[in-house]
């Protein structure tokens, strides 16, 4: 197995520099991290990837079975860094990848030194017998999937603009449809179901890595109680709310966001 071109590894920046991992979310590549990647390029030796299924990996190795749960893409980013030999690498997991940030280094946490959970939910659905406020309805949820499964690509132009969420910059929303319409429908349907149904709430504890929790002042998918619920969880976390709206503020706000990693990265703390 071709790990680097199964996963479309690409590695820029400082070589032998201390190592960052960028990993992105449902719908979208490594593309989505471009404005950010040159900032942090000057301090990191950056690490950029596709999870299997995504972007320009190698489709060929997808499988519903193992990408139907999220330890499917933790396996993706463990075996990546076993192919490279990386080791106290700062990750950076955009929202859904943030729990598979937490996953993975579970899974060995050998391999890393700091998490970066940029707009992270360990559970998009209420649950009421708790209190935990996800942002859906479990109704909310199933007509989601029902309407991303009748018409993927209709599924695409109408949500991209809502995730994205700033409405003043329809360039934004465009980017976003554009990279959801360049995901394989089938794919994208198992990949929404192991996003939006996942539930990795009780997995938050064991994280004792220092932690960076980045929210958003406004987001339709992460509202600010979740950030709260994962700063809580966390015991080494930091919780800090960007200056910025929508669910993807490495493409609406790159600076301020390669400032606030760049912060918590730089600061000396394992």
């Amino acid at each position: 197995m071709d790990v680097r071109s199964r996963n479309n590894v690409r590695v820029t920046g400082q070589t032998g520099g201390p190592v960052m991992m960028l990993a992105h979310g449902f719908g979208c590549d490594q593309n989505l991290w471009r404005l950010v990647v040159p900032t942090l390029a000057e301090h990191f030796q950056v690490v950029l990837f596709d999870y299997v299924g995504s972007g320009r990996s190698d489709l060929s190795a997808w499988s519903a079975e193992r990408y139907g749960s999220l330890d499917g893409y933790a396996r993706d980013v463990l075996e990546i860094c076993e192919e490279l030999d990386l080791r106290d690498v700062i990750f950076v997991g955009h929202s859904v990848s943030a729990m598979v940030g937490v996953l993975a280094a579970a899974a060995e946490p050998e391999r890393f030194a700091k998490l970066v959970l940029l707009v992270p939910s360990p559970c998009y659905i209420d649950d009421p017998e708790t209190g935990y406020r996800g942002g859906f309805s479990a109704a909310d949820i199933d007509e989601l999937l029902d309407s991303l499964d009748a018409n993927y690509l209709g599924w695409s132009a109408a949500m991209a603009p809502v995730i994205m969420g700033h409405p003043e910059r329809p360039e934004l929303g465009e980017e976003l449809t554009n990279a959801f319409c360049a995901t394989d429908p089938d794919i994208a349907a198992v990949f929404a179901r192991t996003t939006f149904l996942s539930d990795t709430r009780k997995d938050l504890a064991a994280i004792g890595l220092p932690t960076l929790i980045l929210e958003c002042r406004e987001d339709v998918i992460a509202p600010r109680e979740v950030g709260a619920f994962v700063h809580a969880a966390i015991p080494a976390s930091t919780l800090i709310t960007l200056d910025a709206t929508g669910h993807c503020p490495q493409l609406s706000a790159p600076e301020i966001t390669a400032r606030a990693i760049l912060a918590f990265a730089d600061d000396g703390s394992q």
